[in-house]
């Protein structure tokens, strides 16, 4: 008897365990350092930025912000008029949770899953929001060379003084 509750125990385990192990393409490409199991604070949200059709950036409180990707292209998702995160708890995490926006564009509601949250840097803000072409790169640009008075060029060559 307890054997077979033993065993079932133990194919269960493995089972959760298998189910819970991130695919490898979770990751962004190149990313493979990011934390891709962030979640968001759902009361936290004060805005967001859509990047393209996959990629958003959400704002929340404590200045904090997010790179969401999602599992698949949410075709409408620039045009739409909003967005809305669909969630069971208060918590926003990848793999489990979604969201929900109106495509203008044909009327109907969409609803897809995300694939990876991560918290990020100022830094990784602005690159984010430079690479989807959202923001201008600050470029530096050198001052014009002045001229100096003063600095007058005396010839040392005799020969030519005379």
């Amino acid at each position: 008897m307890y054997i077979k509750q033993l065993l079932i125990v133990l194919i269960s385990c493995s089972l959760v365990a298998c189910a819970s192990a991130p695919e490898g393409d979770e990751t962004a490409a190149g990313d493979s350092t990011s934390r891709v199991n962030d979640c968001i604070h759902k009361p936290s949200i004060r805005g967001y930025t859509v990047l393209d059709e996959q990629n958003l950036i959400v704002d929340a409180s404590s200045r904090r912000s997010y790179h969401v990707v999602l599992r698949r292209r949410a075709h409408g998702l620039r045009s739409s008029r909003y967005i809305e995160f669909d969630t069971t708890t208060n918590r926003v995490c990848a793999g489990f949770d979604g969201i929900r926006y109106d495509d203008s564009m044909s009327g109907d509601f969409g609803a897809i899953r995300i694939m990876s949250i991560r918290e990020l840097t100022k830094e990784d803000k602005e690159y984010l929001l430079i690479q989807f072409g959202k923001k201008e790169p600050e470029i530096e640009q050198t001052p014009a060379p002045q001229e100096v008075k003063g600095a007058e060029v005396e010839e040392l060559d005799e020969a030519a003084r005379e």
